[in-house]
């Protein structure tokens, strides 16, 4: 992708906003506690009291709640075709309740359950922007609600003994000691992305960024049914100073549907990870080498374009091939308040987007800073940008009216790097209640120069218990 003015105004934001709060933070990062001493600081409960060192959490039970309105006030839109963004509409909302169950079988034993109600819809149904201003706004959406299952899983974790760690209480983790050095394996259906591509700093649309592509590496087209999750087993490897992660996943029948291939010899999707842990002066780092192999029924872009008759419907080359990518992932806190993130992603190009979104080439960036210099110390404040192209056959499978999952605007004469900036702030309004208040610039909608920009505007409450 080339330097150009949306990419030179996001680096130039991200960087003015960096030095005016490093200028802040700087000042008052002397009067924090540091991260050495947090990690020895005791486990408080509820009632005050100091957890037992060696307690281990039996079960567990949380929920929590997310609803989003999001809408635009209309941009510049000559024409659309079937996966465009509509000018036209301008609100949509979704809604979403989780609740998590899970308990200890035996010694480093443990199964998680978790039903969700979700409601509502992207805009335009999550059609016309690649890098999605809603995650959590599936590609199936729904007017009454359904309920279904994105968890149900078990895992069982293996120590080698030495030195241990805590691991705190969470949706999907009961709280216990675990040696350092350890092997976990888990089963069952799970998301990709609770355990690949993680980022302190953007990984969660429901506290922090919302749009995809900053919640998940834009071209890491991660196995998911179009629900976001899937069956699959997970092997982990943890040191003290890193981790190597294998995952083996089921696959679609067809691009984004729900019914999955079956023929698990030869549809699949086999991810490796390797994260590497520093500390700068106490200040945390980690940097993720992510690759994906997915072997699929998927459509070649470049045999649909050699066939004319096959030019607008890629389903007919469909047949069992590979597609592979790449990914790195970077976090680092700065401040005890302040952290940064960046992550670049590429996918080969060749064949129908399978899981995820229309990104073959993908880079992100931004901040995340805490409330604590106002008295504010459990909301945050963030800043990122993104740029996110598509391979050369990619785009002239999408010129002669091609549809991707989520874009195509029936021609595409004009292409450019699809651009977003994208800001919240997100404010504690009573103990584990949120309200953020969320904007995106979408520069070249769909990678269309012809169309946008677009200006969307967002609210969101979150609760968790």
């Amino acid at each position: 992708m080339k330097m150009n003015a949306g990419y030179n105004l996001c680096f130039r934001t991200t960087i003015a906003w960096l030095a005016i709060l490093l200028s802040m933070e700087c000042s008052h990062a002397a009067d924090l506690p540091s991260a050495s001493a947090k990690e020895n600081a005791p486990v408080i409960e509820k009632d005050g009291k100091a957890a037992a060192p060696d307690e281990e959490q039996r079960w567990l039970f949380h929920f929590q709640g997310t609803e989003i309105f999001q809408g635009q006030p209309g941009f510049r839109s000559p024409y659309a075709g079937t996966n465009s963004l509509l000018s036209s509409d301008t609100f949509r909302q979704t809604s979403s309740f989780d609740l998590y169950f899970g308990a200890r079988l035996w010694t480093g034993a443990e199964v998680y359950f978790n039903p969700e109600y979700y409601q509502g819809f992207g805009l335009s149904e999550t059609h016309g922007i690649a890098a999605f201003p809603n995650a959590e706004a599936y590609k199936v959406g729904s007017h009454r609600g359904e309920v279904f299952v994105p968890h149900l899983f078990f895992r069982q974790v293996i120590g080698f003994g030495g030195e241990q760690e805590k691991l705190e209480s969470d949706q999907l983790q009961l709280a216990g000691k675990v040696d350092v050095s350890r092997l976990t394996f888990t089963i069952g259906r799970l998301s990709v992305g609770d355990q690949f591509d993680a980022n302190a700093y953007a990984h969660d649309q429901r506290t922090q960024f919302m749009n995809w592509v900053l919640v998940d590496s834009g071209a890491f087209d991660y196995a998911a049914d179009s629900l976001g999750y899937i069956e699959g087993a997970t092997l982990e490897l943890n040191q003290k100073r890193w981790a190597l992660r294998y995952g083996i996943f089921d696959v679609p029948r067809v691009s984004n549907g729900l019914a999955k291939d079956g023929h698990l010899a030869k549809a699949w999707q086999q991810v490796l990870e390797w994260e590497g842990r520093w500390s700068v002066r106490d200040h945390p780092g980690k940097v993720r080498l992510l690759g994906w192999l997915e072997h699929a029924n998927m459509g070649s872009y470049s045999e649909t374009l050699a066939q004319p008759a096959d030019m607008e419907d890629i389903t007919r080359t469909r047949r069992y091939r590979y597609q592979y990518g790449f990914g790195l992932n970077l976090e680092q806190e700065i401040t005890p308040d302040l952290g940064a993130f960046l992550r670049a992603s590429w996918r080969d190009g060749q064949s129908e987007v399978w899981q995820f979104t229309d990104v073959d080439r993908g880079l992100s960036f931004g901040l995340q800073l805490k409330g604590t210099r106002w008295s504010r110390a459990n909301d945050r404040f963030g800043l990122a940008c993104a740029l996110d192209g598509i391979s050369a056959e990619h785009r002239a499978f999408l010129a002669t009216g091609g549809l991707g999952p989520l874009v195509g605007d029936g021609q595409l004469s004009r292409y450019g790097v699809e651009r977003v900036l994208e800001t919240y702030y997100d404010a504690e309004l009573l103990p584990h209640i949120h309200l953020a208040l969320d904007y995106q610039l979408v520069d070249n909608p769909g990678y269309n120069r012809d169309r946008g920009p677009v200006n969307i505007f967002a609210s969101r409450v979150h609760f968790a218990f």
